[in-house]
């Protein structure tokens, strides 16, 4: 791994670790390599930016580090404990509490109004009490919008009820892909600054994927994912291979919609502790 300080040099715990992490992915009879033995050790209340050009595997890396996939070798640790061993219940339910995850498409419910969106990820847990969310919608500046659903929302709106929802189960890390991709330049660094803020106001871990340098550098460690290895900022970006696996418009491999990914495990009771 990349960054290996111990704690009693002045570095907070470790909560999450990429530890040699490789994966690739079909192209017809080519196997296309994405990531490439990529590692850093994630440590609690940091910001960490991964910048990368279009195709150099961000989304991949949040997904492996999320669980919602699992590499061809290496290992995702939890605070030490190795996530690949989890059974698909443990899974499921620590992806739930632990893990926020705000998605560039926002994924919002469009049936359910933004107070329902944003307490949604606690009623998979049973919980019926919507006062956080209530509360989340405040600060993200929401609330007098909380009836409305989101075909009645602007992006930006949508967006800062991706992060209230994110935030809804208190979880440690928050895991961000290209959070402001589908914004104005404008809304975007709104965006930016509240997610920032409630990171940092309330303690939490941040992973945020872009592809834009200015975002990247507002990071406490900005890192860059390059020849599918994760680096220091200042090493020169590597374009992808040319020979490609089947992509998304965004021009990362194509993955089962994240919000699909989410909520298909989370809605099935069985898999909730």
């Amino acid at each position: 791994m990349n960054e290996t300080e111990p704690p009693e040099k002045g570095n907070p715990p470790s909560v999450l670790a990429a530890e040699t992490l490789y994966k690739r992915f079909r192209a017809g009879s080519a196997a296309v390599p994405v990531l490439s033995g990529a590692g850093m050790i994630f440590r609690e209340g940091l910001c960490y930016t991964i910048r990368g050009v279009s195709g150099s595997g961000k989304t991949t890396l949040l997904h492996l580090l999320a669980g919602l996939e699992a590499p061809d070798s290496g290992r995702v640790l939890y605070r030490n404990q190795d996530i690949s061993r989890f059974s698909r219940k443990r899974l499921a339910g620590w992806r739930g509490r632990a893990i926020g995850l705000v998605f560039q498409a926002y994924h919002l419910l469009p049936e359910l109004t933004a107070l329902e969106n944003v307490n949604l990820p606690a009623m998979l847990f049973g919980e019926r009490d919507a006062k956080p969310g209530w509360a989340l919608l405040e600060a993200v500046g929401m609330i007098h919008r909380c009836n409305h659903r989101p075909w009645e929302l602007s992006g930006g709106e949508q967006q800062r009820v991706a992060i209230a929802r994110a935030l809804r189960n208190d979880p440690e890390i928050l895991i961000a892909d290209e959070p402001t991709g589908n914004l104005d330049e404008g809304t975007g660094l709104e965006v930016i600054d509240l997610l920032l803020d409630l990171q940092r106001s309330r303690g939490k871990t941040l992973v945020l994927a872009t592809h834009d340098s200015r975002l990247a550098r507002m990071g406490d460690r900005q890192l860059v994912l390059t020849g599918g290895k994760l680096e220091p900022s200042d090493r020169p970006l590597v374009p992808p291979t040319s020979a490609s696996a089947p992509s998304s418009s965004s021009g990362e491999p194509r993955h089962a919609p994240e919000s699909q990914s989410f909520l298909r495990e989370s809605e099935n009771p069985s898999l909730l502790p």
